[in-house]
This record gives C-alpha cells, sequence and structure tokens, in this order.
C-alpha cells in the first residue's frame, strides 16, 4: 500500500499494479469478485463444488492473460465472460440430463422476497429455490447462460452484451425463450403438484 493512501483502489488501479508484478493486488481482486464468479458458474452448473473449482480456474485464466485487458470495458464484465466461457466448456463436456421438477420463475423470486414464514413455508421455498435451480439447469446452455446474467446475476443487456459479443437483441430472444420454457415446464408440473395436494 501506498503510504498516506486510505482510500480502496478501484479495479483499475489494482489491475495496473498486478501487471508490474504485485501479486498482492491481484489477491484483492479475487477477493472483490470471487463471491461473484461463484455464483454465477454455480447457477450456471448446478454443483457447488464445481463452480468452486471453475471460478478458480476463471481467474487462474484471468491472471495469465491480464496483459491482454482492454481498459476498455470494466475488470469485472471481462471476468464475467471468462467465467461464462469456463461453464460453457464445462457444460459441453458434462452434459448432465436432469429430469422434470415445477415451479413458476416469479413465484419463486416472490417466496425469496418473504421475511416471515413457519416452517413449513419454510421448507416449501427451499423445496421451490431447489426445484427453480433445477429447472434453469434443464435450459440449453444459451438460454440458461442468458436467463442467469439477466435475471440471477441481475446485469442489463448492455452488460452482457460486452460479456458475451452477442447483440442485445439476440440475448433479449434468449432470456425471453429461456423464461418461455421454464414457466412451460413448471407450470405443467405446479398443476401437478396441486393435484397431488
Amino acid at each position: 500500500m501506498l503510504p498516506g493512501h486510505d482510500a480502496a483502489p478501484d479495479d483499475a488501479q489494482l489491475v495496473t499494479r498486478s501487471l508490474q508484478q504485485d501479486h498482492e493486488a491481484f489477491g484483492q481482486l479475487i477477493d472483490r469478485h470471487a463471491s461473484a464468479i461463484v455464483n454465477l458458474a454455480y447457477r450456471m452448473v448446478g454443483n457447488r463444488a464445481e463452480a468452486e473449482d471453475l471460478a478458480q480456474e476463471a481467474f487462474l485464466t484471468a491472471f495469465k492473460a491480464l496483459a491482454t485487458f482492454r481498459a476498455d470495458s470494466k475488470f469485472s464484465t471481462w471476468l464475467y465472460r471468462i467465467g461464462a466461457n469456463k461453464c460453457k466448456d464445462w457444460l459441453r463436456a458434462k452434459r448432465p440430463g436432469q429430469g422434470p421438477y415445477d415451479l413458476d420463475a416469479d413465484e419463486v423470486l416472490d417466496s425469496h422476497v418473504a421475511e416471515h414464514r413457519t416452517p413449513e413455508a419454510l421448507l416449501s421455498q427451499q423445496q421451490v429455490a431447489q426445484e427453480l435451480e433445477q429447472a434453469i439447469q434443464r435450459l440449453p446452455p444459451l438460454y440458461r447462460e442468458a436467463f442467469v446474467l439477466k435475471h440471477v446475476e441481475g446485469l442489463n443487456y448492455e452488460e452482457m452484451e460486452q460479456i458475451l459479443g452477442i447483440s442485445s437483441d439476440t440475448l433479449k430472444m434468449r432470456v425471453y425463450k429461456g423464461r418461455l420454457q421454464l414457466s412451460r415446464d413448471l407450470a405443467s408440473l405446479n398443476s401437478r403438484g396441486e393435484s397431488d395436494a
């Protein structure tokens, strides 16, 4: 740290210091972005251990490729792109088949907001959240990627376009088709669950 430099350095400063062989600076970048990259990977691959491994691979790749980083985009955007690509590679290699699951995406989002829950409702909320995770895993990889970046990570289409290098119109269509498929898959199971009750 520089003497008298109390403010935390921004990503651009940490990247510059990392390029000057300051490994502590890259460690700060990892600390700053690790949870976001692990969460992105978890949403895309559905396995916490694999997500942590993929996040580590993303950071290793970012470290090795740091000299190629162009400061015309944000470091976090560049890092998201690397993480998303690691997940896509993993998904291509694994192609896990999942069974059908039930739920409505809006219903799940609402259930995450509610604070006061009975033990039964909390259990139900956990089941719904798990079913949403599994339903997301069933989406085709292109739809899953767009859906996760938009609705789970909360990125806007401009950020998504920078990360994926795909036009926002294409991304909007992928998000729309992903939501449509989720709704369709979950609606049939939701009605089946109600008939069991």
